[in-house]
């Protein structure tokens, strides 16, 4: 399978050449094998490619712009696909490829059955268990902490109660030096 990005090679507009390398760059970085086909110097690409993006992905004005991405026949998506499939590290499932092996997960996810996103849920459920357990166990010893100063508190009030008594049910009497 041969991934397809149609490009315009020769585009005014700064923006679009930008998504274009950026998609160019990281399919080559990555060593993906991919096409680039031209759309401003091939009639027949620019045709092919306004008649296989899908109804819904195309823009109000009905042409839809380069980068547009397709694993051989099927659509896989225009820039703003690409890079969100980037950013979620799903970028193999959005091209329709299997990661290469020994990419992250890929022989886990292969074994259970579970893709990335399952893994990292549970993951976070596992988490969010151990903090709030970690924060209950935290919130109690801070509460007997607190008991124990209170505990000490009173403690040290009455001394000090007492002694303030001792010196007010005596008064007149000085202690004599030797």
């Amino acid at each position: 399978m041969v991934i397809k990005v149609f490009v315009a090679t020769s585009s005014g507009s700064i923006a679009i050449r930008k998504k274009q390398q950026e998609v160019v760059g990281f399919l080559e970085a990555n060593k993906i094998d991919f096409k680039e086909l031209d759309i401003a110097g091939d009639e027949d690409n620019r045709r092919w490619m306004r008649e296989n993006v899908p109804g819904e992905k195309k823009p109000q004005n009905g042409i839809p712009l380069p980068p547009q991405i397709f694993n051989e026949e099927q659509y896989c998506g225009d820039f703003d696909s690409f890079f969100s499939a980037k950013e979620e590290n799903i970028i193999y499932s959005f091209l329709g490829l299997a990661p290469p092996p020994g990419s992250k997960g890929t022989e886990k996810a292969e074994e259970s059955g579970e893709n990335e996103a399952q893994k990292e849920d549970k993951d976070d459920a596992g988490n969010l268990a151990e903090s709030q357990e970690k924060s209950e166990e935290e919130g109690e010893m801070a509460m007997e902490e607190m008991e124990d100063i209170t505990e000490e508190g009173a403690e040290g009030e009455a001394e000090e109660e007492e002694a303030e008594k001792g010196e007010e049910e005596e008064p007149g009497e000085e202690e004599e030096d030797s």
